[in-house]
């Protein structure tokens, strides 16, 4: 899907354009893609021109939503298919996402950008074939990019997901002539998919499986298996665990990946928030 190079509005932006026209000013200069570059927009009394196309003010947006000109008005960035998935600003510029409700990427104390950044150092991207088994926004995938990986084979299963990543700036576009061809972007359940990937064709893995209560078998000893087959001897994975608590949980679910994964023939330590690991 080709990506939208729109406006794009969130309550409190929409707010500063609504106060400069109320303070008399003729322009405002700012982001409207979340924070990737700044422009100047041209105030008037019914509308603002941005980029030769004039957009309405709009009506009260919603806190946590991201809006986009649908060519008629500014919609949420948001979508219900069997659950609810939209786009949700962040005091960093880059966005996250949810599902229901549950956030999917840590924004706490970083962006969410800056979090992947630190996780895909682990694995040294760069020069090498990198599987990168569940997309999300893209930004696993940015990151290999931006680190000189020679190629990227992204799946993502989710196709309101992917919606959301033609909608997001900061999500790498694979057909945009500055990746290089680089980025393959596949709508694929990697749990599937991954057993038409060749033997040790890899030479670094990520992976950030949705939690074990969604997607189970991401976690499972037979997809480690998978992951180990695909991966050459001596390659390195990052494996997102999460924190998840274990006096309510009852689990440790980073130690038990790390078994899981030593069995399947990896030496795994814990790391940051999930697991690193080497093929023996």
């Amino acid at each position: 899907m080709p990506h939208y190079s729109g406006p794009l509005l969130t309550a409190p932006l929409a707010g500063q354009l609504i106060a400069a026209r109320a303070a008399g000013q003729e322009d405002w200069t700012g982001s409207l893609d979340l924070g990737r570059s700044s422009g100047t927009v041209r105030l008037q009394a019914e509308s603002w021109q941005w980029h030769g196309q004039a957009f309405p003010y709009p009506a009260k947006l919603k806190d946590r939503t991201v809006y986009y000109w649908d060519g008629e008005d500014f919609a949420a960035v948001s979508r219900y298919a069997g659950s609810l998935i939209k786009l949700v600003p962040t005091e960093w510029g880059v966005p996250t996402f949810e599902i229901d409700g549950i956030k999917m990427l840590p924004t706490a104390k970083t962006s969410p950008l800056e979090d992947a950044r630190r996780k895909v150092a682990l694995i040294e991207p760069r020069g090498k074939q990198v599987l990168d088994t569940c997309g999300g926004l893209g930004y696993f995938a940015a990151c290999c990019l931006e680190a000189g990986a020679a190629r990227i084979q992204s799946f993502e299963k989710n196709e309101s997901v992917l919606w959301l990543r033609t909608l997001n700036p900061w999500s790498p576009d694979p057909e945009a002539p500055v990746n290089g061809d680089r980025l393959q972007l596949r709508h694929a359940d990697v749990s599937q998919a991954i057993a038409e990937i060749g033997s040790a064709s890899v030479d670094a893995l990520l992976h950030d499986p949705p939690r074990f209560g969604i997607a189970g078998e991401l976690y499972s000893q037979a997809f480690y298996d998978q992951l180990a087959r695909v991966l050459r001897r001596g390659g390195r994975l990052f494996h997102y665990t999460g924190s998840p608590n274990k006096l309510t949980s009852g689990r440790d679910v980073p130690r038990e990946v790390a078994k899981r994964l030593d069995k399947a023939g990896f030496k795994a330590e814990l790391a940051l928030d999930g697991v690193a690991a080497t093929r023996r």
